[in-house]
Parts: C-alpha cells; sequence; structure tokens
C-alpha cells in the first residue's frame, strides 16, 4: 500500500485526484497506475482501470487471474465491474469513498447476487494515510477555489 499511496502522490503532482493502484501477481507487481481522467479527458482513466489495462496487456489476457489488486481508495462502481470482469482474486484498499464506494461503503458489488465472479476485499490496510491524504488534496483545492472566487 505504500508504494499506492506513492503512486497516488504522483497523480495529485499532476493536477489529478490522489488515487493509486497496483496489481501483484505470484508475489511481484505487475502493473500500476494512477488517476489520469483529469490529463486524459477520459472519465473511466481511474487509477484501478489504468492499472488493469496495464495488466491486460502484459500478460496478453483480459483474465487476471489469481491476483491482487492494492488500491489508495475503495473502488467505484465502474472500477469493481472492471475488476470482476478481469476476473480480480482480491482487492485490498486504504480508506472508504463514502460518496461512490462500491465495495461495501455505498454499495457492495463484489457481494450482490447477480455478480458472476467472487472477489476477497478487505480494507483499512494504511487507512489513515490514505485518508489524509484525499483530505489533504481536497482541503488545498477548496482553498484554491476560494482564492479564484475572491480575485
Amino acid at each position: 500500500m505504500y508504494r499506492a499511496i506513492k503512486l497516488a502522490s504522483f497523480a495529485e503532482k499532476k493536477g489529478e485526484v490522489p488515487v493509486g493502484a497496483l496489481l501483484i501477481k505470484n508475489q511481484r507487481v505487475i502493473a500500476e497506475g494512477w488517476n489520469q481522467s483529469i490529463n486524459k479527458n477520459d472519465p473511466t482513466a481511474h487509477a484501478e482501470i489504468e492499472t488493469l489495462r496495464k495488466a491486460g496487456k502484459l500478460l496478453k489476457n483480459h483474465r487476471l487471474i489469481n491476483t491482487t489488486l492494492y488500491v489508495t481508495l475503495e473502488p467505484c462502481p465502474m472500477c469493481v465491474g472492471a475488476l470482476l470482469q478481469g476476473r480480480v482474486r482480491r482487492v485490498v484498499f486504504g480508506t472508504p469513498a463514502l460518496k461512490t464506494g462500491a465495495a461495501g461503503t455505498v454499495l457492495n458489488l463484489f457481494k450482490d447476487h447477480s455478480a458472476y465472479h467472487y472477489t476477497d476485499v478487505e480494507y483499512g490496510l494504511l487507512k489513515e494515510e490514505c485518508h489524509i491524504q484525499l483530505k489533504n488534496f481536497f482541503k488545498q483545492r477548496r482553498k484554491k477555489i476560494k482564492k479564484a472566487i475572491a480575485l
């Protein structure tokens, strides 16, 4: 998760919401990513999706069997769908997404009866660090907006 936090910091430096992710297979990092929706003008360029795309290319397979995704923020419904499609075995996230979390906070699409694949989900790994990183990002963003409005 420490690596995911560093990837989230990279996203933040690029003006993106600080979310980072990495995918592990056989105890090796096979792909990593960070949010790039703003810079790519692509609403699907979340950290999880970027990571899955890279992993699929590396493995030359759309199925990412026996992998674990570490991500700093709870996946949204779109990302959960992609993780299920990719057959990711395990997802570990740092902090819950109170408005969009689809791994147990708002929805739990992993546990939905219509889910066609079983994924283990764990949360809370470095929760405080992940939460503070996001909290500080949005605090700074609000300051910039207030400053711009005051001008």
